[in-house]
């Protein structure tokens, strides 16, 4: 599609000495003053705005102020045989993109054109992604109606629009980062960045490093200056995950932070004002660690300006049919494949199950019938038999299930599972947590919980 250009000029001689150098490439119309310029604008869209700065009536100031009102906001260009530093500076700051003298050079024109257009476009695909962002990590996107997850939002939206720290905490894919992206994406930063970090992920040297950046030889390799995530995120928000996992060096400059509102790069001495927001999260129980003495008691009272708990997905099991219903629609139309229909025997069944690894095991059990079932519909037996054996057992029947303290104890049911799998995997404790569908630091946190159930690779 040809690029459209708006040319504004009382000089009727300039303004088709314009046009007719760049209707090859451009549609051009043209406008004689501003009033004419209004009506053009509201007429119809245009991707750039050449105006004269001085002109009878209204100036060529005006033109951009009305044309940067736009929803669609053209790139305006200001042309004037009155070229001084006052009026370039009064242009740019009214939001033109830059300033050319008459007579205009029209390969300097070109330039600046194309570099407008480039420019615009990028603008408008940025302004996309953010209404895709919007869209995606907004409240319609938390899916359940149970009790608890509607608590959950609604402290998010009581809280989002605020500066206060916030401390996310939950077992492993309850969907902690989800929620700090919707506090992002609905609070007042929400067009700045959103950076997240995986603290467990990364060794001590390496994690500060990350954080905090460095100076150009600071450490063996620092061959230059690096920026980290503190400052990546400046005005936005930093959302620190499984923030239990950081060494004591690193909790130090945490709350070094928290309490300032400033960072020092590693290898450096000034500090670096900063405006961001910290989100943390962690499925570790910090009261513990801090009595424990593994994190530090200040630290814990800064992050815990407000807590927000995420619920395991097996207390809102009434969420389990509409999640189910989302993952297998979106892995449908993700592999171009049918979508894979739940018979009733099949959802109770799963709403049964205990779900050890949450959102994320319902998310992958989804992904994986959708891709390997053969068939429209998916009942109960097509399960795979940990799913029936929990049904089984929390009705009352499956006599090959060894008798139960309380039948419908689903932390039974979990820790008869979890022993099967066990066996079943010979003790390897990563077979296991595949079998089980959960992460091996799931299944190791269930081990210390249940260390009975232990067994040596």
């Amino acid at each position: 599609m040809v690029p459209s250009i708006l040319i504004v000029d009382d000089e009727k001689h300039s303004r088709e000495g314009l046009r007719e150098a760049l209707a090859d490439n451009y549609d051009v119309s043209l406008a004689a003053n501003a009033d004419e310029a209004f009506n053009l604008m509201d007429a119809q869209p245009f991707e750039v705005i050449l105006t004269d700065l001085r002109m009878p009536g209204k100036s060529g100031l005006k033109v951009i102020d009305r044309a940067l009102a736009l929803s669609n906001r053209p790139a305006v260009l200001m042309m004037t045989a009155y070229g001084n530093i006052e009026t370039a500076v009064e242009a740019m700051k009214r939001g033109a993109v830059d300033f050319l003298t008459k007579p205009v050079s029209i390969e300097r024109l070109e330039v600046l054109i194309q570099r407008s257009l480039k420019t615009r476009t990028l603008e408008v695909e940025v302004k996309q992604l953010h209404e895709r962002l919007d869209e995606k990590f907004s409240f319609d996107h938390i899916i359940g109606h149970s009790a608890k997850l509607k608590a959950v939002v609604d402290r998010v939206r009581l809280v989002a629009p605020s500066r206060a720290t916030i401390l996310i905490e939950g077992e492993s894919g309850t969907g902690k980062e989800l929620i700090a992206q919707a506090i992002h994406q609905v609070s007042p930063r929400a067009r700045a960045p959103f950076i997240a970090v995986h603290c467990a992920a990364l060794s001590e040297s390496l994690l500060e490093s990350e954080l905090f950046g460095h100076e150009k030889g600071s450490f063996t390799g620092a061959t230059e200056r690096r920026l980290g995530r503190f400052e990546s995120a400046d005005s936005g928000t930093l959302f620190l995950d499984e923030i239990g996992e950081i060494s004591a060096s690193t909790q130090v400059k945490l709350l070094r932070f928290l309490e300032t509102k400033s960072i020092e790069r590693v290898g450096g001495s000034k500090p670096i004002d900063l405006d961001v927001r910290l989100v943390a999260a962690t499925n570790r129980n910090l009261e513990q660690l801090v009595r424990d003495g593994k994190f530090r008691e200040d630290l814990f009272f800064r992050l815990n300006v407000v807590r927000i708990t995420m619920p395991p997905l097996r207390e809102r099991a009434e969420d389990v049919p509409l999640l189910l219903a989302n993952f297998l629609r979106v892995f449908a139309e993700e592999n171009k494949l049918p979508l894979l229909k739940l018979e009733p025997g099949a959802v109770r069944t799963l709403q049964a199950y205990p779900w050890p690894g949450n959102i994320r095991e319902l998310r992958n059990f989804c992904e994986n019938a959708v891709v390997l079932h053969r068939g429209a519909t998916l009942n109960e037996y097509d399960l795979d038999p940990k799913f029936r054996g929990v049904a089984l057992v929390a009705a009352g029947a499956g006599p090959a299930a060894p008798p139960l303290a309380n039948p419908l104890s689903i932390a039974e049911n979990e820790k008869r599972l979890l022993r099967e799998a066990l066996i079943k995997s010979r003790g390897n404790r990563t077979k296991a947590a595949e079998l089980m569908g959960i992460s091996r630091r799931t299944l190791h946190r269930k081990l210390a919980e249940w260390p009975e159930l232990d067994v040596t690779d």
